[in-house]
């Protein structure tokens, strides 16, 4: 069926979006979530996105073992997984290897996104637009998880940028290099 990967900046419509299409098809839906309540802030914003979805949801959640978790998620059932950007923090928060080695692991969890039986959208923020971080952890983290979309781009069918929570389609610039 493929993967659809939404990016875009805080509150640019990515989860609100995944949602819709995930309700729109009509089927089951699994979400794996990983978020983790480690302050009131998370807890609030947690309790927000768990009164926006339909409570016929599974949620499955899931900090860090993210590649088994998809591979759990059988058809028909939509998965979202929502979000990266959480994945890769927690990953560095728990020791993570070194970034090749989370690299590895998001490009065993995009092509387990790729190859399932039904629809899967996958939600990211795009952190790399502003301004360069101050401290070398930031900059890390940026760089990362930037590498970790990338990643998911390559095994997705579709990719768009949320931004004011409309979508822009986002073509793989080979192909369009290529068409001139």
């Amino acid at each position: 069926m493929g993967m659809t990967l939404l990016l875009g900046g805080v509150a640019s419509g990515k989860s609100r979006t995944a949602t819709a299409l995930a309700v729109g098809t009509g089927r089951p839906v699994t979400l794996i979530a990983t978020a983790e309540a480690l302050d009131d802030e998370m807890v609030e914003r947690i309790a927000r996105h768990r009164a926006q979805r339909p409570a016929t949801w599974t949620v499955v959640e899931e900090p860090l073992s993210l590649t088994t978790s998809i591979e759990r998620v059988a058809a028909p059932d939509v998965l979202i997984v929502d979000c990266l950007t959480l994945w890769v923090s927690n990953l560095l928060g728990d020791g993570a290897p070194s970034d090749d080695e989370v690299v590895a692991l998001a490009a065993a969890a995009a092509k387990a996104s790729a190859s399932r039986d039904a629809t899967t959208i996958v939600v990211s923020n795009e952190v790399g637009a502003g301004i360069v971080p101050a401290n070398a952890l930031a900059r890390r983290y940026r760089d990362l998880l930037g590498r970790v979309n990338a990643t998911f781009a390559d095994e997705a069918g579709t990719v768009a940028l949320m931004v004011a929570g409309r979508a822009v389609k986002l073509s793989d610039p080979m192909a369009t290099l290529e068409e001139r």
